[in-house]
């Protein structure tokens, strides 16, 4: 006859579910490092680095960045940046996005800059292109009611006090800035066709790498 397995009072430990990880690499070394490393993610981590970069170049490194170690998600960030004197510099940014759906990478691209994005937080420009020479000016201009400054021109760092506003909640709405920033960036994404990413000024794709995200806080 078998004997009945004892019982234990014991409760078994739950499992550990491992955190989703991203590598995000940025072309900028200070203002998109600055704002994703701010992002506090409940069930995810973020590395975020800054290398300096751009478009093709950026996406090889993120290449060999990935390889260092396994990432659930890794996007790269990069600006469109055109120069009337260049006349590769579409092809190189578009060649950067096609580089990274071979790879599998996210983009989370802007044209011009990625201040765009940030603007966005504050303001629904939903209108023609906007020269990333204003940028600083126009943020400047929003920011000055809560009495803080962003320095685009030497540290481009989003301090915290800039990302506290950035991820507050528009007193006008009542929703959370960043969601409104995903609206009007998505708003003006689907009205255009994508077929030359690199003359769709002022765009910007950070909102889908912004909505991944917000799915781990």
């Amino acid at each position: 006859m078998k004997r009945n397995k004892e019982f234990s009072f014991e409760r078994k430990a739950p499992a550990r579910e491992e955190k989703k990880t991203f590598l995000i690499v940025c072309e900028g070394k200070n203002t998109e490092p600055s704002y994703f490393n701010k992002f506090r993610l409940a069930t995810a981590t973020v590395k975020s680095v800054g290398e300096g970069y751009n478009t093709v170049t950026l996406i090889e490194r993120a290449k060999e960045l990935s390889g260092e170690k396994e990432y659930d998600q890794v996007w790269c960030v990069f600006d469109a940046d055109p120069k009337p004197d260049d006349k590769t510099w579409s092809k190189r940014f578009n060649d950067a996005i096609k580089l990274c759906r071979k790879y599998g990478f996210g983009f989370a691209y802007s044209n011009q800059a990625f201040e765009y994005w940030i603007i966005l937080h504050l303001d629904d420009h939903q209108g023609g292109s906007m020269d990333r020479q204003d940028y600083n000016k126009k943020i400047n201009s929003l920011l000055k009611p809560y009495n803080i400054r962003y320095d685009g021109n030497r540290s481009k760092i989003i301090t915290d006090e800039i990302f506290e506003v950035l991820d507050g909640v528009d007193k006008t709405t009542k929703i959370e800035r960043k969601v409104l920033a995903v609206k009007r960036a998505k708003k003006i994404f689907n009205r255009l066709d994508h077929i030359n990413p690199a003359k769709e000024d002022s765009s910007t794709t950070v909102y889908m790498l912004v909505e991944e995200l917000m799915k781990y806080i």
